[in-house]
């Protein structure tokens, strides 16, 4: 579709690029992203991507609606989509004990041993499409096939925060405690949104993930460089 831009209240643009789901469409949303990032237009203050748009939040002081819409569009046609330096995070996941909520029904459901399916679900390269409904909660995508599983009908009340879960043909971290539909694997040590840091959210749209198993023991010595303010995990960057 030819890209749109729909207004958003009084102090924000829509610039929806599609209205399918699809990597080379959130590509393209998160290179307009990066590039107002590195080379503002005037008045814009803030982006948000999402799967197939970007949110632009902007001073109507500094700038009219139909002025920056005109000069997104122009952006937007000029734009370089080549993927450029990617983070990859290495994540460690506990799966199994008592956030593991889903861990040995999904195998009964694949048909596959408990071990079989953290090996599929660690099997894969993730990305992160987007940062949403919850502050730092990371959707992902590159779930393999066969792990693609429906939501369940009935949500639990209470999901902990740093969760690793399923829904549909989607994977996620959760961010902060809560109600959630999805399905959960185990956990990572890892603190997807801290208010305190200097950039609250550990994840960005773009992000690259990787999974891998780690026992409760090595959970338990993450959890504790965590607290002590150690970060024990940095991702590797990759052109």
């Amino acid at each position: 579709m030819t890209p749109r831009i729909l207004a958003a209240g009084d102090q924000a643009l829509t610039v929806e690029l599609s209205s399918e789901v699809d990597e080379v469409v959130n590509a393209r949303v998160i290179a307009l992203a990066r590039s107002l990032a590195d080379d503002p237009l005037p008045g814009v203050e803030e982006t948000v991507p999402t799967y197939r748009s970007l949110l632009v939040l902007y001073d109507p002081g500094t700038v009219r609606g139909a002025a920056l819409g005109a000069a997104l569009l122009e952006r937007l046609g000029a734009l370089d989509v080549r993927a450029g330096a990617a983070r990859l995070w290495h994540v460690p996941v506990e799966y199994g004990g008592e956030t593991a909520l889903d861990l040995e029904e999904m195998a009964r459901m694949k048909e596959m041993s408990p071990d079989e399916l953290i090996a599929l679900h660690g099997s894969a390269e993730y990305r992160v499409h987007m940062i949403g409904f919850a502050p730092g909660f990371t959707y992902l995508g590159g779930l393999p096939e066969r792990l693609h599983t429906p939501r369940r009908a009935t949500p639990r009340q209470f999901v902990a925060a740093s969760s690793i879960g399923i829904g549909g043909k989607q994977a996620s971290v959760n961010s902060v405690a809560g109600p959630s539909g999805w399905r959960f694997l185990g956990r990572t040590p890892l603190v997807p949104f801290d208010p305190a840091r200097e950039e609250p959210f550990l994840f960005r749209a773009g992000d690259r993930i990787r999974f891998h198993p780690v026992t409760s023991a090595e959970a338990a010595r993450l959890d504790a460089a965590l607290a002590r303010g150690e970060s024990p995990v940095t991702p590797e960057v990759a052109a």
